[in-house]
């Protein structure tokens, strides 16, 4: 079987897995308080983070706890094939574009006082469909994040997002494929 074949079978059960899975809420604020409490986290002074929606692990009730402790908040959004970065000030400042997901208004994103380098990013996290031990990640097939993360500086940390029920054996990687530094899970952080 070709790795097109194994990505498009693993997304089918990634997304089925995460359909069903239940307490969505409640798992997804112990990921996002094993997140808070990374040492990357502590030392971040400016994070990216995706607003999550449908089944994703649910990140928009920590936004404000993350404003309200002096770093920079990014949020991507995107932009023909690439994912473009808006330092966030407030969730009211949000709509639903493209795909559903929560970014900034096009009014809002030539805003050079919000515009944000990928260089600047220190800490990210990463929605995904499936993720393995090693750090090994599979997204929706688009690459808007796998052509950002390219980019990043050496030292920032990659921090996948995901239920437990989304963690696999193994996960197919393609060349341009992104390994995370770490996935987190409602059970623990699996770091590379």
């Amino acid at each position: 079987m070709d790795l097109r074949e194994q990505k498009r079978q693993l997304r089918q059960q990634a997304l089925a897995n995460r359909e069903a899975q239940q307490d969505r809420e409640g798992l997804s604020q112990k990921i996002m308080d094993r997140f808070l409490a990374l040492p990357a986290y502590r030392q971040a002074r400016t994070v990216m983070l995706y607003i999550g929606i449908r089944s994703e692990v649910h990140t928009r009730a920590n936004v404000p706890e993350i404003l309200a402790s002096g770093r920079r908040l990014v949020v991507p959004y995107c932009r023909g094939g690439q994912l473009g970065l808006f330092q966030l000030h407030d969730l009211n400042e949000l709509e639903q574009g493209g795909f559903g997901l929560w970014e900034p208004p096009i009014s809002r994103r030539q805003d050079p006082a919000r515009r944000v380098g990928v260089k600047d990013l220190d800490l990210i996290g990463v929605p995904g469909l499936a993720f393995d031990r090693r750090g090994a990640r599979l997204g929706h097939g688009k690459a808007y994040y796998d052509r950002l993360l390219h980019h990043v500086r050496p030292d920032a940390v990659l921090a996948g997002l995901a239920f437990e029920c989304q963690i696999f054996p193994h996960v197919p990687m393609g060349r341009r494929d992104v390994f995370m530094d770490c996935v987190i899970t409602e059970r623990e952080v699996l770091a590379r």
